[in-house]
C-alpha cells in the first residue's frame, strides 16, 4: 500500500504547477494530448472545386479517420520552387510538397524514401503510367509518391475553325497545316494563344514535344551525351520563328499558364495547348462566357492533340508528386496521411472533382464512369500513355529536371522568337545543356 503524505501531495502539487505553468506559458497542450498535424504545400488548383473539397471534406474526413489534423497551404505553380529550396536551407516548412513536372529529382537527398507506399498503390491500382515512374522513382526508390497526371490538348473554338475548313471536329494534323490555319485566324484577329515564358506547365509541354516531333532531343540513352544541336533541331527553330510571326499572338512570349486561359476564354485567341480547365470553366459558368453570337462558349469548344511533324506526334503532360519532405519533424504521421489520402475511396472524391482535368497517376482511373459523362473530355482520358518526358532519349533525371527548371529548350524558341538566328539559339541551347549534363 501507497502512504500518501503531505509532503508527497505538496511535491505533486508543485510539479503539476509547474506542468501548467510550462503549458500557459509555451501556449500548448501536452504532446501527448495534441493530434499531429501534417502542412500539405500544393500549387492553387486551375479547378477550384477541388482546393475546396480538400480544405472542407477531405480535412475534416482526415481528422476523423486518422486523428491527423491537416493543413492545406496554396501557392502559385511557379512559387513552389523557391518555398522548397527555403525548408531545406531552413530545416523547416511543410510535411509534405506536391511536386510539378521531374522537380522531385532535384530534391532526392532531401526527401524520405516512400517506396512502401509507392509500390502499395501501384500494384493496388493497376501500376503506374511510365511518366509517374520517370519522375518519381530515381531509379532505386520512390523519392515521391504519384498524385496525378494533369492532360495537355490543344483547345479550339470549334466555329472559328469550321469557318477556315476544319469541320466536322476535325483540326489540322501537321504543323505546316496549323500554321496555314493559324494564319488565316489572325488575319481574322484570332491569333492561336502560346506561351514561351518562364512558366512550369504550358511553355514545357509545348517546347519538348515541337522538338520531339522534328527529331531532336536533348541526349542520347545514356543521359548525357548531348545532341540538341541537329539539323532536325535547326530546322524546327527555323520554322518556330515563322510561325511565331504568322499565325501566334506574339505576346504570349510573356505568359504564364493562366494567360491562354484568359485569352481564350475573352474571344481573343482562337486555340491553345492547355490542361482542360479552360472547358471546365465555362462548364462552371455557362451564363458567363459566351460566344460572339451569345450562345454559351462550352458549346463551342472542342480539344484535340498538338499537331504531328517530320519525327512524329508527341506529347508531355504535366505530373505531380507528393514529396515527404526529410526535415519533417512528423513524419510518421505524414506517411499515415498519404497512404490514406491516395487510397481508391478518398482519392475517388477528389478525382471526380476534377471533372478530367487531372488523370490519375496509375491505369486504374481510366475505367472511371467519370469518362462517360461528356464526351468532349475523352481526349484527355488516355492522354497519359501517349507522353514522353525531358530528358528524352535518356531518363528523366535530376539532369533533365534542372534543364526543366532553367527553362533552356524553351528559352531556344524563345530568342528565335525574338530575333537570334536559328543557329546561334540552337548553339546556346546545346550550351546550356553541356554546362548540365557533362
Amino acid at each position: 500500500m501507497t502512504t500518501v503524505t503531505r509532503r508527497s501531495v505538496l511535491k505533486g502539487g508543485t510539479a503539476l504547477a509547474g506542468g501548467m505553468a510550462g503549458i500557459l506559458a509555451t501556449g500548448r497542450a501536452p504532446a501527448y494530448a495534441q493530434a499531429a498535424t501534417v502542412h500539405w504545400l500544393r500549387w492553387t488548383d486551375f479547378v477550384p472545386a477541388s482546393d475546396q473539397l480538400l480544405r472542407t471534406e477531405i480535412a475534416k474526413e482526415c481528422e476523423k479517420s486518422l486523428g491527423i489534423k491537416l493543413n492545406i497551404e496554396t501557392i502559385n505553380a511557379n512559387d513552389i520552387q523557391a518555398r522548397i529550396t527555403s525548408a531545406i536551407q531552413s530545416g523547416s516548412g511543410p510535411d509534405v510538397v506536391c511536386v510539378l513536372n521531374n522537380w522531385g529529382q532535384l530534391y532526392g537527398e532531401s526527401v524520405v524514401d516512400v517506396s512502401d507506399i509507392a509500390e502499395a498503390l501501384g500494384k493496388s491500382q493497376g501500376g503506374f503510367y511510365e511518366t509517374s515512374r520517370a519522375v518519381a522513382n530515381d531509379g532505386k526508390k520512390w523519392i515521391g509518391v504519384p498524385w496525378c497526371i494533369v492532360g495537355l490538348q490543344i483547345a479550339y473554338r470549334k466555329s472559328w475553325f469550321a469557318e477556315i475548313g476544319y469541320t466536322d471536329g476535325k483540326f489540322p494534323q501537321t504543323w505546316e497545316e496549323y500554321r496555314e490555319a493559324g494564319k488565316k485566324l489572325k488575319a481574322k484577329g484570332r491569333p492561336i494563344g502560346q506561351t514561351l515564358g518562364h512558366t512550369f506547365g504550358d511553355a514545357p509541354a509545348f517546347a519538348y514535344p515541337y522538338l520531339w516531333s522534328w527529331g531532336g532531343k536533348e541526349v542520347e540513352a545514356d543521359g548525357k551525351t548531348v545532341v540538341l544541336n541537329s539539323p532536325a533541331t535547326v530546322e524546327s527553330v527555323k520554322f518556330m520563328a515563322a510561325f511565331w510571326k504568322d499565325a501566334l499572338d506574339e505576346g504570349g512570349l510573356a505568359w504564364d499558364d493562366s494567360n491562354n486561359n484568359r485569352a481564350f476564354l475573352s474571344g481573343t485567341c482562337s486555340a491553345t495547348l492547355n490542361g482542360a480547365s479552360i472547358y471546365i470553366e465555362t462548364l462552371r459558368k455557362p451564363d458567363t462566357y459566351k460566344t460572339e453570337a451569345g450562345a454559351p462558349l462550352k458549346d463551342d469548344i472542342l480539344h484535340a492533340a498538338l499537331p504531328k511533324g517530320p519525327g512524329g506526334q508527341f506529347s508531355y503532360h504535366v505530373p505531380f508528386s507528393n514529396l515527404l519532405m526529410g526535415y519533417s519533424r512528423n513524419q510518421d504521421a505524414a506517411k499515415k496521411f498519404l497512404g490514406w489520402v491516395h487510397s481508391k475511396d478518398v482519392y475517388d472524391k477528389w478525382f471526380v472533382s476534377q471533372k478530367g482535368f487531372s488523370v490519375g497517376p496509375t491505369t486504374d482511373w481510366e475505367k472511371h464512369k467519370l469518362w462517360g459523362d461528356d464526351p468532349i473530355m475523352l481526349p484527355y482520358k488516355q492522354a497519359a500513355r501517349t507522353g514522353r518526358f525531358a530528358g528524352y532519349e535518356g531518363p528523366s533525371t535530376r539532369r533533365a529536371a534542372e534543364v526543366v527548371t532553367k527553362y533552356v529548350i524553351v528559352d531556344m524558341y524563345a530568342k528565335a522568337v525574338q530575333g537570334m538566328p536559328a543557329e546561334d539559339a540552337v548553339k546556346w541551347a546545346e550550351a546550356e545543356l553541356r554546362k548540365v549534363y557533362v
